[in-house]
């Protein structure tokens, strides 16, 4: 009979860890005499995280006597107390092979479902003071698993536990860990795990996404059921030289560049909304590495990327004032998982200023098969002079059958025509789309400032348009993801502190470490094998980054492998897609160029 050997709780603490403050949840310590458990919680306990722990289907976490013993052994210690494993009840059988995902247990005067396996972040680590526990517990496929509580009541140490009905599919707690992060998804186990309807909402999702990448029948690579940047490889790695055929002034601050292979092969036709990287600058001086999303037709013969001058920009000011017809210019191949989805729904394209260029190769690729489908024009400029691709959208707009076009000006100059070259003077905000009467069950593809995507990302989903429904993409570094982290004050990217630029290296360091380039934020920074991966890199130079487990397990610190290879230590768990790196576990094997 298993038995109930401890009830922990505890409230959310911060904790000081590598020069940050955690807000976490995971300290648990045993209380004594009986306590009630309700729909989300056991009285007296909290969570720090409520995105990755808690909620109605994560109200109780379970770990196994067992698997105490098991890790005494396995790391040498006898240091453990009940709760060391941040769980609420520490118990005495239901072991992660035995235990199924449906299961429904009696506790007390409490009716308990067993609902998914722990998702293990980085936090069991500092509390365990084992930096890779996060992948060990998955490794060793003793995740633990959470309860939800079908009938409240109370509960005590000591309590008998007692099955009283069992999941369908009796598929084990392991055997589901094992499906979604281990190498190997079998499509006859995950249709099996899709038909058990107490799985948790986003076990499922992934669940979902490992079925739909097995049936493209091995196309894609990587993980689909973690990782979001999961896909075909890239055409070629590293970068291939393309040369500058046109270069095309499109408005007041934007110019197009036109390229073409220079060995008359094609370049692969991109997907809409993909983007390159290239290298830029003069061959004397260091690289300047940035990221542009293709403008263009999709198509074989040619890439077209479309660059706004800033005022303080290197890379735009090369390109406007230097590169000339003709230069050869270093280019990775398409990527990038912001692109057009087939299908019959509507499209409505949302962007402002430069953001334009992804979606206007959306435009063009629905122009080209001459699609039926209904096709929402929306853009946001300063005024006329700021307006690039007037000209060519509105041709792309006639040869659709079902096309809304509205453009508003924020500061129309005097000259500028009303319902001629825009519709409403303004911001194109969430008020214009209330006012639009947009179709709700279409997809809607959003580029532009973090501002303004913000905006309409909130704005569309108190529309009523479903999150999967909703697409964004961002110039320059992503929003960052680092659960648990109290915020500090934003900086830009920067070298970590005490180094120099690459190229005004003195000549005795110029070979300390690989050049470390991160395309999106435009940062070279030398690799110093003080860093144990690239995260911890990337973070000391406050570029963006995303993480959870830190150890390989996750995914969710997928970042493109533009150029260059990379070595891990530890090893991730489930490999990442072609041309895509975990940085929270790999070192540069030479020069790497990073997509953050």
């Amino acid at each position: 009979m298993a038995r109930l050997l401890s009830v922990n709780v505890g409230l959310p603490r911060d904790v000081p860890w590598q020069g940050k403050t955690v807000h976490t949840g995971i300290w648990k310590a045993p209380v004594e005499g009986p306590r009630t458990v309700r729909r989300l919680n056991i009285d007296g306990d909290g969570q720090g995280d409520l995105n990755g722990h808690g909620g109605e289907r994560r109200a109780v976490f379970v770990y196994q006597m067992d698997s105490y013993r098991y890790w005494q052994s396995q790391l040498g210690r006898n240091d453990f107390v009940y709760g060391q494993f941040g769980e609420n009840f520490t118990v005495d059988g239901l072991s992660d092979a035995e235990v199924c995902i449906g299961d429904r247990y009696r506790i007390g005067s409490t009716l308990f479902e067993v609902t998914q396996p722990r998702v293990t972040c980085y936090r069991l680590g500092i509390r365990m003071n084992q930096p890779d526990m996060a992948a060990l517990v998955v490794k060793h496929g003793r995740p633990g698993f959470y309860f939800r509580v079908l009938e409240e009541g109370e509960v005590t140490a000591g309590d008998e536990i007692t099955r009283v009905a069992s999941g369908p599919e009796r598929m084990s707690v392991s055997e589901i860990d094992a499906l979604l992060y281990m190498p190997g998804h079998p499509r006859d186990r995950l249709e099996r795990a899709l038909r058990i309807p107490t799985l948790s909402v986003d076990w499922r999702r992934s669940f979902e996404a490992l079925l739909d990448q097995e049936q493209t029948g091995g196309v894609t690579t990587g993980n689909a059921g973690l990782g979001a940047v999961s896909g075909a490889p890239p055409a070629w790695r590293g970068f291939r030289p393309l040369r500058v055929s046109r270069k095309v002034r499109e408005s007041g601050n934007v110019t197009s560049l036109v390229l073409e292979p220079t060995d008359g092969q094609p370049v692969t036709a991109a997907l809409p909304g993909q983007f390159v990287v290239l290298r830029l600058g003069p061959p004397s001086a260091p690289a300047l590495t940035r990221s542009y999303s293709l403008s263009g037709e999709p198509g074989a013969a040619s890439y077209r990327v479309s660059v706004k001058r800033e005022a303080h920009g290197a890379a735009s000011a090369y390109v406007d004032d230097a590169l000339q017809v003709g230069d050869i210019v270093p280019a990775s191949a398409a990527r990038g998982s912001f692109t057009l989805r087939p299908g019959e729904t509507p499209v409505v394209l949302l962007s402002a200023g430069i953001g334009v260029t992804p979606v206007l190769a959306m435009l063009h690729a629905l122009a080209a098969e001459a699609s039926t489908r209904e096709i929402w024009w929306l853009y946001g400029a300063r005024n006329g002079r700021e307006h690039p691709f007037a000209e060519e959208t509105r041709g792309l707009l006639k040869a659709l059958a079902h096309q809304h076009s509205h453009i508003c000006y924020s500061s129309p100059d005097a000259g500028d025509r009303p319902t001629i070259d825009f519709d409403a003077p303004g911001r194109l905000n969430t008020r214009v789309l209330q006012e639009l009467d947009l179709p709700r069950d279409g997809d809607f593809y959003i580029c532009g400032p973090s501002a303004f995507m913000n905006d309409l990302t909130v704005g569309l989903a108190a529309l009523g348009v479903a999150r999967d429904r909703i697409h964004t993409e961002m110039f320059g570094a992503g929003p960052s993801n680092t659960p648990g982290i109290a915020a500090s004050p934003s900086r830009p990217p920067h070298l970590p502190a005490g180094l120099l630029p690459a190229g005004l290296l003195p000549a005795g360091l110029a070979g300390s470490g690989p050049l470390v380039s991160f395309a999106r934020s435009g940062l070279n920074v030398r690799w110093e094998p003080t860093f144990q991966n690239l995260l911890e890199l990337a973070e000391a130079c406050d570029v963006p980054v995303r993480f959870a487990c830190r150890t390989g397990v996750c995914h969710t610190c997928e970042s493109g492998l533009v150029a260059g290879k990379v070595g891990y230590h530890p090893e991730p768990i489930d490999a990442p897609a072609d041309g895509i790196a975990l940085i929270c576990c790999a070192q540069p094997e030479g020069d790497v160029v990073i997509d953050l």
